[in-house]
């Protein structure tokens, strides 16, 4: 019953921000790092984030970096994605996913629904 649950997106124009949000249960969000990924149509998924499970540790693809910020609240059993500055080729559905241990790795285990992001004038 591990369940992951994208929202916040939406339509936004360039510049403009969005704050995703994925709620999580079914697991204990302490032990475990979260990852966000997009993918745009016909496009291969991609990593944007990762948060390690006590927070100190998380990366940012380069395309994101300076723009993005990932954080999580263990105590609502919820990780974000504060996204700024944002541009057309953010455009894409974005997943947030549960890895097996707390810190990053390629390997995830468990993928929420998406939540549509769309960066148009």
């Amino acid at each position: 019953q591990v369940q992951l649950v994208e929202s916040g997106g939406g339509l936004v124009q360039p510049g403009g921000s969005l704050r995703l949000s994925c709620a999580t249960s079914g697991f204990n969000l302490d032990y475990s790092a979260i990852g966000w990924f997009r993918q745009a149509p016909g496009k291969d998924r991609e990593g944007v984030s990762c948060i390690s499970s006590s927070g100190v540790n998380t990366n940012y693809a380069d395309s994101v970096k300076g723009r993005f910020t990932i954080s999580r609240d263990n105590a609502k059993n919820t990780v974000y994605l504060q996204m700024n500055s944002l541009k057309p080729e953010d455009t894409a559905v974005y997943y947030c996913a549960v890895g097996p241990g707390g810190e990053c790795s390629v390997y995830f285990d468990y993928w929420g629904q998406g939540t549509q992001v769309t960066v148009s004038s």
